[in-house]
């Protein structure tokens, strides 16, 4: 593979930036740019896990001072020689310097392409490196911890116990029907249908961590519903620790959605502050109001706000009814003020009932817990191993059709050979899960997210 380049830092001025060289000639390539102030050692010469200080220089004019580490093949990030020039981190002298290493051999490195190395090097498996990009983008401490998990192996690890169980299935068949007049022991059906089971139950219990595997890397898409002052704004403003929404006591200055993410606990929410859900005969207005519901019926999550200070409306149980047997929470908003609002009438809507003051922030935390409560986060254990994303989700959902249609198969009948194909069918997609009989076209896909320099 080619000799490759890229910035690894963010394109941005800073206190350093890092250009990273990956490749055969990375510190031949090193060598033509970089010259310690020891006269020691060149590059080439030098140790791995060592630094040296010296000049970035092209030809006779020093671009800048920094710092040269090396890394040797097979111990790098990537697998194969590494080269790492940390300079000062203006965005001219940086990108100067990574101009002036392209010019002596190195390539421009594509999207994820560092990573991309590891992985074909063996330095990490496909849901590892998939680890590496939800690290970077972790907005949380669970996204991250989720994230870390993800990186150290914990999913891989538990596929990796599926499918070598699966594959001394294989085996066991493989060796039976091809060789009948050999001394083998006859694989019976009560040990193919074990070991289905058994593949079956453990893809069980990691599909069903994919909806909080997913909120915690992408969020919980949130929309903000009430009838016109209520506060929802004000609530909006509240999570989002800045004036984002309009907020007057004028009824209906909200007309459009307004969005916004914001951190609530460990839980990233995208939030959505709509247009007060009531009848009214101003067309824009109205128009704010079809957002509103159309919002309501598509959102993962509802924050139904209600004034604890009015009296119940038809337009809060109509908003209540719209709500049932979602993931919804009632926010009894204006806790401050007198209560006359009967909650307890439409209390079987909710999942969740939260009491807080927007104004003034007054049980806000409380908010965070009964998201928590219906998500059910606190029984994720990361460590454990969990499914982050479609790609894994798709599968897993395969394999386990495949090993289920060959459960049938068994059940009814069917030959060992044409339960072997649905087996084998079962593992390919397990394989392809941890990307180690991934297609060309999944691998370029999955790296294709990432970003350049990483």
């Amino acid at each position: 593979m080619s000799t490759i380049a890229a910035i690894s830092t963010p394109h941005a001025a800073g206190g350093i930036s890092v250009i990273r060289i990956s490749g055969e000639n990375a510190l031949t390539v090193a060598e033509k740019v970089f010259f310690p102030s020891s006269k020691n050692k060149r590059p080439s010469e030098m140790n791995g896990y060592t630094c040296a200080y010296g000049n970035i220089c092209d030809g006779d004019t020093v671009l800048d001072d920094g710092i040269l580490t090396v890394f040797r093949a097979p111990n790098s990030y990537t697998g194969e020689d590494v080269a790492e020039i940390s300079c000062h981190g203006g965005i001219f002298i940086t990108e100067q310097i990574l101009r002036l290493i392209l010019s002596e051999g190195a390539e421009p490195a594509e999207a994820g392409e560092f990573t991309k190395r590891a992985f074909l090097n063996g330095k990490m498996s496909l849901t590892q490196a998939e680890g590496v990009m939800d690290i970077i983008s972790a907005g949380g401490k669970a996204e991250l911890c989720c994230a870390s998990a993800l990186k150290e192996g914990a999913l891989f690890r538990r596929i990796k116990t599926v499918s070598d169980r699966v594959l001394r299935l294989l085996g066991s068949l493989a060796a039976w029907v091809d060789y009948p007049e050999d001394d083998i022991p006859a694989v019976t059906n009560e040990e193919i249908n074990d070991t289905l089971c058994y593949a079956n139950k453990q893809l069980d219990e990691l599909l069903s961590s994919y909806d909080s595997g997913k909120i915690l890397r992408k969020g919980i898409d949130t929309v903000i519903v009430g009838k016109p002052n209520v506060g929802k704004s004000t609530l909006m403003n509240l999570l989002s620790g800045c004036e984002r929404s309009i907020v007057t006591e004028i009824a209906g200055t909200t007309r459009d959605i307004v969005e916004e993410s914001v951190r609530l606990g460990d839980i990233v929410l995208r939030l959505s502050d709509t247009a007060g859900i009531h009848f009214t005969n101003d067309i824009v207005e109205n128009e704010g109001v079809k957002l509103a519901k159309k919002k309501l019926g598509t959102a993962e999550m509802i924050l139904a706000v209600f004034d604890l200070g009015a009296e119940i409306s038809e337009e809060d149980i109509s908003i209540a009814e719209s709500c049932k047997g979602k993931n919804a929470i009632a926010v009894l908003n204006k806790s401050d003020l007198d209560q006359k609002f009967d909650f307890q009438s439409i209390s079987d809507n909710f999942k969740e009932c939260v009491i807080l003051s927007a104004g003034s922030g007054e049980g806000a935390e409380k908010l965070a817990e009964a998201v928590e409560k219906i998500y059910k986060l606190g029984d994720i254990v990361p460590d454990a191993g969990m499914i982050v994303n479609e790609r894994q989700r798709a599968c897993a959902e395969k394999a386990k059709n495949s090993f289920s249609e060959a459960i049938c198969a068994l059940a009814s009948g069917a030959t060992f050979d044409a339960v072997n194909i649905l087996i084998d069918e079962g593992e390919n997609f397990l394989l392809e899960l941890t990307g180690e009989r991934a297609s060309e076209a999944v691998v370029n896909e999955v790296f294709s997210r990432f970003c350049v320099g990483k």
